[in-house]
């Protein structure tokens, strides 16, 4: 009996190593079964349903990309314009006809041709006339600058964003009475400014005859501008004629831009009141006289300006303060904004720089007011 229990217990054992052995198998079996589907499957990998699918997700996420910038562009007083300026930045950008500085975008955009068209602006009838010409102090607007000066002309030009003043005028003829050595471009960018210039204040007199802007884009039918969105031209407009330096309705406007600049989509019932539109628009290649110009604003449009633009602007606070204590009124404040940004010099401006600096290493080494003070002001901070 004991003997037959022992072989049981064997018989068990054995029957149960192999029911685990054919166990065993049968997994390993259905896991290499499992193995060569796989492989089998990455063999007849859709190559185009992936590119579908990566595609989809990357239009999916620059879609967001573009929803984030809309909202953040809503934010601003007038967000088709800045639709339009980036698209110029952006094509001026990739066709490569900006110049230094770069990148362009947040900046009035220096362009291929700038000295060409300052040519082209200094034989009108209307700049041979003028003696006083007020010119933007951006980059594509230096050989209007020097053109100015070139003809014996008084240059009015403000300081950068009216941070330390207001306006300082240049005459070559008077800078060269102090020293004989200096150069017209020594005087047409904002350091030779500074150095030669003589500053005016808002209580100064001068007439201008004419005035050049910078522009992003510009429309050759109503003579509407984007500026690089700060408000600046439409802020120097209205204080000049608010003092009387300039009449509204007869002083000329005129821009200098690329060909590729003049655009058609600019929807005039969208502009402000403070927008000023150009008579002239300028390019290498040609000039246009705007046939339907839309109306030009007079004065500054306190209601528009601003607490944020205020406190940026000196002479603007100076000017509010003088018009409340002489007229004894309170003058309206425009609603809150959110300020646009303003250009930062990027890799390809550096670059630029250091190319600029190389080259003139390499050459040494080669060669050994007065009117009726409107109430109404205007600004949105936006150009």
């Amino acid at each position: 009996m004991k003997l037959a229990l022992i072989l049981l217990f064997v018989f068990l054992r054995l029957v149960s190593g192999f029911l685990s052995e054919v166990i065993k198998s049968t997994s390993t079996s259905e896991a290499f079964e499992r193995s060569s589907l796989k492989m089998k499957d990455l063999s007849i990998f859709d190559e185009e349903a992936y590119e579908a699918d990566r595609l989809s997700k990357d239009q999916k996420a620059m879609d967001e990309m573009k929803e984030k910038s809309e909202a953040e562009f809503a934010s601003l007083r007038t967000p088709w314009k800045w639709i339009i300026r980036k698209r110029i930045w952006d094509m001026m950008e990739e066709k490569n006809i900006a110049r230094f500085p770069r990148p362009v975008h947040h900046r009035i955009p220096n362009f291929v041709g700038a000295e060409a068209a300052a040519n082209r602006l200094s034989s009108l009838k209307e700049f041979e006339m003028a003696k006083c010409v007020k010119v933007n102090p951006d980059t594509p607007q230096r050989p209007v600058r020097h053109a100015v000066l070139e003809s014996g002309k008084t240059l009015l030009t403000p300081q950068p964003r009216l941070r330390t003043g207001f306006f300082s005028t240049l005459q070559i003829e008077s800078v060269k009475s102090k020293d004989s050595n200096i150069r017209v471009k020594d005087c047409t960018n904002s350091k030779g400014v500074v150095k030669f210039g003589t500053p005016i204040t808002l209580n100064d007199e001068c007439t201008v005859d004419l005035v050049v802007v910078g522009s992003t884009a510009v429309c050759p039918n109503t003579g509407a501008r984007v500026g690089k969105g700060e408000g600046f031209a439409e802020l120097e407009w209205g204080i000049l004629s608010l003092q009387g330096n300039l009449d509204a309705e007869t002083t000329l406007v005129v821009t200098t831009v690329h060909d590729e600049q003049v655009v058609s989509d600019i929807p005039p019932g969208k502009l402000t009141k403070h927008d000023v539109p150009v008579d002239i628009i300028v390019t290498p290649t040609r000039v246009i006289r705007v046939p339907n110009r839309a109306p030009k604003p007079s004065g500054v449009f306190w209601d528009l300006l601003s607490p944020q633009k205020l406190a940026q602007i000196r002479v603007l606070r100076q000017l509010k303060k003088e018009i409340e204590e002489k007229d004894n009124i309170l003058l309206p404040s425009g609603p809150d904004e959110t300020l646009p940004p303003t250009a930062s010099r990027g890799k390809s401006d550096k670059k630029n720089k250091m190319d600029k600096s190389r080259r003139k290493s390499d050459r040494g080494i080669h060669s050994g007011r007065k009117s009726s003070r409107n109430a109404s002001v205007d600004n949105d901070g936006k150009q």
